[in-house]
Formats: C-alpha cells, sequence, structure tokens
C-alpha cells in the first residue's frame, strides 16, 4: 500500500494512510455510517447482524495487515474519525481482471456530507490504485440509496452489472459501478 501525504480538507478534516491501530476507528466510523445511513430503510435486526459480522475491529485488522489492500481514515481536527475508504481485491459478480481493484467501503458521517471529503477520499484510494497500476477502480452501491448513486456518477462511476447483497437475513440489489482509475 502506498502512502499518500496528509491531505487537509476545506473542512478542516485530514485524511491519512491507516496504520494497524486504526482498526477501532474503522469499525467504529462504519457501524455509525452503517446505521445512520440506513436506520430507516432496512430492519433493525438486519443492521445489527450486518454490523456486528462486517464491521469488527478485528475485519478492520485483517484488512490492514494485508500489502494488498489500502485504507484511508478521515479525522476531524481533535482526531475523531469520521470516514474512510478501503481499497480491496475485487469480489464482485461482474468479470475482473489483474487491472482492476475494488473500493470496498468509502463511509463519511452524513454531516460531513457536501464538503468534498467524499471526492478526497476517492482521490486518495485512486492515488494509490493508479501508483499500483490498476486501471478500473470498481465498487457496489445499495440500489436505493439514490445520493450515493449521484455522487459516484458525478465521479465518473458507471454500471457495469448488479449483486444480491445480504444484509442480515434478508437480499438487497446493489448495482455495480466502474470508472477508470
Amino acid at each position: 500500500m502506498s502512502q499518500p501525504p496528509e491531505a487537509r480538507s476545506s473542512a478542516g478534516v485530514t485524511i491519512r494512510a491507516c496504520s494497524p491501530s486504526d482498526a477501532e476507528a474503522l469499525a467504529l466510523v462504519g457501524r455509525a455510517t452503517f446505521l445512520e445511513s440506513y436506520a430507516e430503510v432496512l430492519p433493525g435486526a438486519d443492521i445489527l447482524a450486518h454490523c456486528a459480522a462486517q464491521h469488527a475491529p478485528e475485519l478492520y485488522a485483517s484488512w490492514l495487515a494485508r500489502e494488498d489492500h489500502g485504507l484511508w481514515i478521515a479525522e476531524a481536527a481533535g482526531g475523531a474519525p469520521v470516514g474512510y475508504v478501503t481499497l480491496n481485491p475485487p469480489d464482485l459478480p461482474v468479470e475482473t481482471g489483474p487491472g482492476d481493484v475494488e473500493i470496498k467501503r468509502i463511509y463519511l458521517l452524513s454531516r460531513y456530507h457536501g464538503a468534498g471529503l467524499g471526492a478526497e477520499l476517492l482521490t486518495a484510494a485512486r492515488s494509490d490504485a493508479a501508483a499500483r497500476g490498476f486501471e478500473r477502480i470498481l465498487l457496489g452501491v445499495f440500489s436505493k440509496n439514490a445520493q450515493a448513486i449521484g455522487f459516484y456518477r458525478r465521479q465518473g462511476f458507471a454500471q457495469v452489472g448488479v449483486r444480491q447483497f445480504q444484509v442480515g437475513a434478508n437480499l438487497y440489489d446493489d448495482l455495480v459501478l466502474a470508472r477508470p482509475v
């Protein structure tokens, strides 16, 4: 994982490459943003089950230990985590090759939306992907998350497929989007 230089955002938030000690902070932001995004959309039991499995500190620690993963965290002026982005080997139901990488997660607390931080997190991931020789970035997004889909389209992503994504006991449709690095 290459280490992009720290970047200051217009919102006074620092984006930096993660270190192994960031697993707990990543898990906290993952759980908080998932709950914040889907509290009125998905059943509560599904949210709790998903967060327990997919936003456990151990999962993030395992990603941080792998060379084929890249993670960046956004921190408010006092050091509190407010968002992050991950680059992972692709695990999507579309044809992929050695030039592909997946943004597994790009999460940002809603009070920081609209300040350009999502684009800055995406830029950090794209810079690393380019430095590692990747040619295409893919991601999955809940098909009913109009705000996220709009953001990704503005960032040059286009739909290349659909997948079923399990949250708790239920399956949901995700759009699979891609763009050149």
